[in-house]
């Protein structure tokens, strides 16, 4: 055990809490004194806090959407029970919750039912190897969990077979900044880099720009996140002690190397060449070159030798080359056959975002709402399509003979019913997160029902 590991395990040992949510009853003067479970609010670093993945708040808009893609496929595969293993989400899970790896998952496991499975390490019995990889949150005001590291995961998580926001999870706590006001809190979490303020463009973002939960609909999709994810341990380690946001460093720094546009990143092979030129000119780097703001090479992980030292058929690299007829596929070969399956959306030809009163009539085109607030019905006729992504719809949903409807990662306050549609409908899916809708889904002899 290293000294960092020892300190880390202390600080948990230390805390001796797991800390529930938000407690009710009469306020005491201190309520983080005395017997029982203590409110979210007086969490302090290291403690480990229970949460649901429905009331996490990311610190970040964008994600590699290919890496999610590669989890994605994994988990809802079956080549890991195949082989007489258990499936790689249960494994994921368990290191997540500071639990090691799955001991064991028998027929009908469900991430969402923990008795159904079981971890090399019970809870209570966590160790300073078991902490570090868990995932991490800082309290926000109102005792709220702002999540620092473990989006992608996360969100494979709620996007997975048995995935959804009412599943659990623990988080260890590195900061409680709960005593600030928002506009405190944000500027504390900016001045320590505790939020990626950047877009898919690696354009500068407002922190009012950020998802307000997880759901890859949520989320940008940066293809330069994707690609560090794939040159992990070609060009660069994940050091000990990493801080967050590491990956965007190296993909802020990549976006000036290489266009990923001049790459098909829907085939295995010019993927695989860009992955191979990126890493190379990671690991080829000076050790003291700056990389992203002020973060040298050497502190962002540098590998000392390409794939480490092998050549390209060995080592990491290949591992990731392996095509998916390979009895242990590539994670580039899986996530692309995942993202095969991943329908596209439209062209929007009238966007709608934010608060909008009224019935709304789609008449024609492509109409979408995107983080939008819809306060009335919503009326699609023959011949036009809508987008709803991120979105609040109070009212009901009618379609009848659109060209598409697509209906992602939104609440929706009365019934939906699409019929005769004469292109694809989607409401849920692969790269569609799942929604919320408070009446009937109705369906009726549509064309291509994804």
């Amino acid at each position: 055990m290293n000294r960092a590991q020892a300190l880390l395990l202390a600080g948990v040992l230390a805390a001796g809490t797991v800390v529930a949510g938000a407690g009710t009853g009469a306020a005491a003067a201190d309520p983080c004194t005395g017997g029982g479970p203590l409110p979210r609010l007086c969490a302090q670093p290291g403690d480990l806090i229970d949460v649901t993945l429905g009331e996490l708040r990311p610190t970040q808009a964008v994600l590699g959407f290919d890496q999610v893609f590669y989890k994605l496929g994994r988990y809802g595969g079956d080549r890991d029970e195949a082989a007489g293993d258990v499936n790689k989400r249960f494994d994921d899970w368990c290191e997540t919750n500071g639990q090691g790896e799955a001991a064991s998952a028998g027929p009908g496991a469900r991430l969402d039912n923990p008795a159904s499975f079981s971890c090399t390490v019970p809870v209570g019995r966590e160790t300073a190897e078991t902490v570090a990889p868990m995932k991490t949150a800082v309290i926000g005001p109102g005792g709220k969990p702002y999540l620092t590291d473990g989006h992608h995961t996360l969100t494979s998580f709620l996007e997975g077979p048995d995935g959804s926001p009412r599943m659990r999870i623990r988080l260890r706590v590195t900061d409680n900044f709960s005593a600030l006001s928002p506009a405190a809190f944000w500027q504390r979490m900016t001045a320590e880099r505790k939020v990626w303020l950047r877009d898919e463009n690696n354009r500068p973002l407002g922190v009012e720009q950020l998802p307000d939960r997880l759901g890859i609909t949520h989320f940008r999709d940066d293809p330069y996140r994707s690609l560090v994810y794939f040159t992990r341990n070609i060009g660069y380690e994940v050091p000990d002690g990493a801080t967050e946001f590491l990956e965007f460093s190296w993909g802020a720094w990549l976006r000036g190397e290489h266009d990923t546009g001049a790459y098909d990143l829907t085939a295995p092979g010019p993927y695989l060449d860009l992955v191979k030129r990126a890493s190379k000119s990671m690991a080829a780097l000076a050790p003291d070159a700056v990389v992203d703001d002020g973060k040298t090479a050497a502190q962002l992980g540098r590998i000392d030798e390409w794939n480490g030292g092998k050549k390209e058929t060995g080592g990491e690299f290949a591992k990731l080359g392996r095509p998916l007829s390979d009895p242990k596929p590539g994670k580039l070969a899986e996530s692309l056959d995942y993202k095969a399956r991943v329908l596209p959306l439209p062209a929007c030809t009238t966007t709608v975002t934010g608060p909008r009163n009224g019935p709304l009539v789609v008449t024609g085109g492509v109409t979408c709402l995107e983080r939008a607030a819809q306060r009335g019905p919503v009326v699609v006729r023959p011949g036009a399509a809508l987008v709803v992504t991120g979105s609040t719809v109070d009212g009901p949903v009618h379609a009848d003979r659109a060209t598409e409807v697509h209906l992602c990662g939104s609440r929706f306050g009365g019934p939906v019913v699409v019929s005769r549609s004469t292109g694809p409908v989607r409401i849920g899916g692969p790269g569609c997160t799942a929604n919320t809708v408070a009446g009937p889904v109705v369906l009726t002899g549509n064309a291509a029902l994804r």
